[in-house]
């Protein structure tokens, strides 16, 4: 199993923290500049073409999302935002788990290559906050279609493949790994 801990000068000068309400505009600017990424690289398929900042039904979901108790932000020390991770409960369209665990909701991080491997260093933390809660399992959902290459950076996690399944449309890919 591989280790999502990553050294990198950026990324030691990074807080993170709790996030609230406050932080989706943040985050919405972080949705946004991957969707243009996607664009630019024909992946419209994962999160659309229209930057989420100007959709009012993704706008809510970021708003949501930030003021739960699981989320969290990456910041430069008195700076911009540059990832969040939500922590909790696994979606209501995934298999339920018999044991306890804790679901990667959100994981979403600036394409700025200063900030290279952030994503890495976001999953090493909910490695770290499940064993904290005394959790044994990690589960996560992502886009399962385009380059496969989403599922594969799960993977390069130490996360394992369980299922595929359709979300109205939507090619999804569950993973797990244990801690």
């Amino acid at each position: 199993m591989k280790d999502c801990h990553m050294a990198n000068t950026e990324l030691d000068r990074l807080v993170i923290r709790r996030a609230n309400e406050a932080d989706a505009p943040a985050v919405l600017r972080i949705f946004d500049e991957i969707i243009a990424w996607f664009v630019e690289i024909h992946n419209q398929g994962q999160w659309g073409s229209e930057p989420w900042s100007t959709q009012p039904r993704q706008v809510a979901r970021v708003t949501e999302a930030c003021s739960l108790p699981g989320a969290w932000v990456a910041e430069e020390q008195g700076g911009p935002v540059r990832a969040a991770l939500v922590l909790g409960e696994a979606m209501p369209y995934v298999p339920a788990m018999t044991e306890p665990e804790l679901y990667v909701r959100l994981l979403v991080a600036s394409r700025r290559s200063n900030y290279r491997g952030i994503g890495r260093h976001l999953m090493a933390f909910a490695e770290d906050q499940a064993k904290l809660a005394g959790v044994k399992r990690l589960r996560v959902d992502c886009y399962g279609g385009g380059s496969g290459a989403l599922v594969q950076f799960y993977e390069s996690c130490g996360y394992e493949r369980i299922c595929a399944f359709d979300v109205d449309g939507w090619p999804c890919q569950l993973l797990g790994r244990s801690v």
